[in-house]
């Protein structure tokens, strides 16, 4: 089993970055593949970026790619978000997750674990 919490939200303006963080706790982070979704009020969770467990692998999608980068350190037990050029439409509360094995996923039923997400808003 393994605890996630995330932090480094924040009220930014558009075209600013934000580092996001999750923190890991309990046994075997690197055995887990993670993933960052995200959820606007009134909208469903999106998928934002995922990791393999030893994070060659990355995968994203076209809404966020080329702005917003994952990594992770396994040996901090800790999964980053980094989120640059933000724009108002990438305001949500954003969850990190974890899910047991090796491959990376972009659906949220794929993943057991949960943090308790970090607000992002980005003003215009």
């Amino acid at each position: 089993q393994v605890q996630l919490v995330e932090s480094g939200g924040g009220l930014v303006q558009a075209g600013d970055s934000l580092r996001l963080t999750c923190t890991a706790s309990g046994h075997s982070f690197d055995s887990y593949a993670m993933g960052w979704f995200r959820q606007a009020p009134g909208k469903e969770r999106e998928f934002v970026a995922s990791i393999s467990s030893s994070g060659t692998y990355t995968n994203y999608p076209d809404s966020v790619k080329d702005r917003f980068t994952i990594s992770r350190d396994n040996a901090k037990n800790t999964l980053y978000l980094q989120l640059n050029s933000l724009k108002p439409e990438d305001t949500a509360v954003y969850y990190c997750a974890a899910r047991p094995g090796t491959h990376l996923r972009d659906v949220a039923r794929s993943y057991t674990y949960w943090g308790q997400g970090t607000q992002v808003t980005v003003s215009s």
